[in-house]
């Protein structure tokens, strides 16, 4: 996973100049004013994955979608946490104090349940979210403006997968390595068929 976010960081323009390099080389007869319509690698630049950001992927992903409507409290039991998450197919949930949603304490993902819980023998039914989880001063995160490819360096430089998006000290969703990945690919079609059509002459 590590590899292929680097790839896309480092190598990602160098494809896409080396694409359109082809297309003058192969298509040497391509009047110049063909590159002044509808798409330029300029513009392609500007709205490319490069720019793609954590506010676009939530919108991508919908607000019933990105799980940042469940949490759980430091007070409640791991058991319970697991089971939210299993129950709406989610790998992490927002950790708020007790009577105050809008209060961060920290996160609990299911690497915590494995790593702190079953490893060491602990009973999930009696031990306390607040007993495990990651802890706000410890936690990650990003903003809407946040770049899609530094997000995605984030979770992979500190082995995480999940990474809340914060705004105004404020979570407004969560995102996870897979919906960073899915959005680059998306992004990555996207300008592929673009260039495919402007190979075809269809700008």
């Amino acid at each position: 996973m590590q590899r292929a976010v680097q790839a896309f960081s480092v190598h990602g323009t160098t494809v896409k100049n080396a694409v359109l390099h082809r297309i003058r080389v192969v298509n040497p007869f391509i009047r110049p004013v063909m590159f002044s319509r509808s798409v330029s690698s300029a513009s392609m630049e500007e709205h490319g994955f490069e720019s793609t950001t954590i506010s676009d992927v939530l919108k991508a992903k919908g607000k019933a979608a990105d799980g940042s409507w469940l949490w759980c409290t430091t007070d409640d039991t791991v058991y319970n946490a697991v089971k939210s998450m299993t129950q709406h197919n989610v790998g992490a949930l927002v950790v708020v104090q007790p009577g105050d949603q809008k209060s961060i304490a920290g996160i609990i993902t299911e690497r915590d349940y494995l790593r702190k819980i079953i490893i060491h023998g602990r009973s999930s039914k009696s031990t306390k979210v607040g007993d495990i989880m990651t802890e706000e001063n410890k936690l990650i995160t990003v903003t809407p403006e946040t770049k899609v490819l530094q997000a995605m360096q984030l979770m992979t430089d500190n082995r995480i997968r999940h990474i809340p998006v914060i705004n105004d000290k404020e979570m407004i969703g969560m995102v996870s390595i897979r919906d960073a990945v899915r959005a680059v690919v998306s992004e990555q079609r996207a300008e592929l068929d673009c260039l495919n059509a402007f190979i075809q002459g269809g700008y």
